[in-house]
């Protein structure tokens, strides 16, 4: 009982942390299915067993085998990015046990378990393609026992079902490996009615295929080619001034879809966007600059703080990609961070009244980062 209050504790805290974190992740609803085999460990007490069913009888001895395949079939729907609802079907497989008695006899029984399930199940992204995973839900459960004996039990000879709803818990990792497949595995804890009206644990590890279906297209906007500033006039001499005046060099700016070069939610350059940053770069070389200016822009979902962070994070890995790989002057560029503040959209384009994912297309063009350049050829 200790250890179901435990991974029941940790599924509930593992629940309430995905459900606080990265709660305006900008992703897109969906169903799933999928499929899952693995091996099912249950609790037994073979002779608890034997002494309630058979009354005065003494268990000297025993064999069990409490282990067996298990597997499931489910199916769910992602609500966003972090929480999930999903049902299915389970069988655990089936255990069996001899026990020897006093008076000599035997008694044997075996049982086998099935039944439905419906979890909330909550996902934490670690990093691109890889989460951790909890589920807190109910289970129905039907158990089938049959038992048989000789000598002392040689009076049983029955079978019995029982039914029951409880608790399951789960802990597990998952991992993207397409935008079509995921291979997830998980610790799963199901809680079972047996044979004598008490109460068992069972435990499974299982590794399960995941098929997501019905996910809406997300519009990524093509990284705009990048225009090299234009030369600047020559320096004109003005009589009668001893020195040209020069004309002072006129900024100029590029724009890159935050969602090409991060993905969702995302802070890390992905390689997509190395490509672009990487086209940048070469476009810039030759450009006598005398400076560069990196700012990141985000859309208005979530929190102002977090979409600061989110900017400055942003615009820091775009500046430290253009030093370490592109070859720009540390001591030129700088980063800033912009949040919602300067967006492209304008106040009546996207309606909160859209769906989320209808309002996160439509507010991409603000998820941006801006580049510009001071300088000329």
């Amino acid at each position: 009982m200790k250890q179901l209050t435990v991974l029941h504790l940790l599924g509930v805290a593992g629940m309430a942390t995905f459900l606080a974190s990265s709660a305006y992740a900008q992703d897109t609803s969906h169903f799933y299915g999928g499929g899952s085999v693995g091996q099912s460990r249950t609790e037994m007490d073979p002779a608890r067993t034997t002494g309630i069913l058979l009354p005065g009888v003494n268990t000297i001895g025993s064999d069990s085998d409490n282990k067996d395949t298990a597997f499931k079939v489910f199916g769910g729907y992602q609500i966003n990015r972090n929480i999930a609802v999903e049902g299915g079907y389970f069988d655990l497989g089936k255990t069996s046990f001899t026990t020897r008695t006093a008076p000599r006899g035997t008694l044997s029984g075996e049982t086998r378990v099935h039944g439905i399930n419906l979890d909330l199940v909550g996902t934490l992204p670690l990093t691109e393609r890889f989460s951790a995973l909890a589920r807190v839900g109910a289970q129905h459960a039907w158990s089938q026992e049959s038992f048989s004996g000789t000598g002392a039990g040689a009076g049983i000879s029955s079978s019995s079902k029982h039914r029951a709803t409880n608790v399951k818990v789960g802990l597990g990792v998952q991992y993207e490996m397409t935008s079509a497949l995921w291979i997830r595995g998980e610790v799963e804890r199901y809680r079972i009615k047996n044979a004598t009206g008490g109460r068992a644990n069972v435990d499974v590890a299982s590794v399960s295929l995941v098929f997501p279906f019905g996910r809406a297209p997300v519009r990524v906007a093509a990284a705009p080619v990048y225009v090299a500033p234009a030369p600047m006039p020559a320096p004109v001499a003005v009589a009668p001034m001893p020195a040209p005046v020069v004309m002072a060099p006129v900024p100029q700016r590029v724009s890159f879809s935050a969602d090409t070069l991060f993905g969702f939610d995302k802070s890390t350059v992905r390689p997509e966007g190395r490509v672009e940053l990487d086209k940048f770069s070469s476009q810039l070389s030759g450009t006598r600059y005398e400076s560069i200016r990196v700012e990141g822009h985000t859309d208005r979902l979530g929190s102002t703080a977090y979409n600061q962070t989110l900017s400055e994070e942003r615009a820091e890995s775009v500046k430290n990609y253009l030093v370490t790989s592109g070859n720009i002057d540390p001591t030129r560029i700088s980063a800033v961070g912009k949040s919602e503040t300067q967006p492209v959209t304008a106040a009546g384009d996207c309606s909160d009244n859209l769906a989320r994912s209808a309002l996160i297309n439509c507010l991409q063009p603000d998820r941006r980062v801006e580049v510009e350049v001071t300088g000329t050829r």
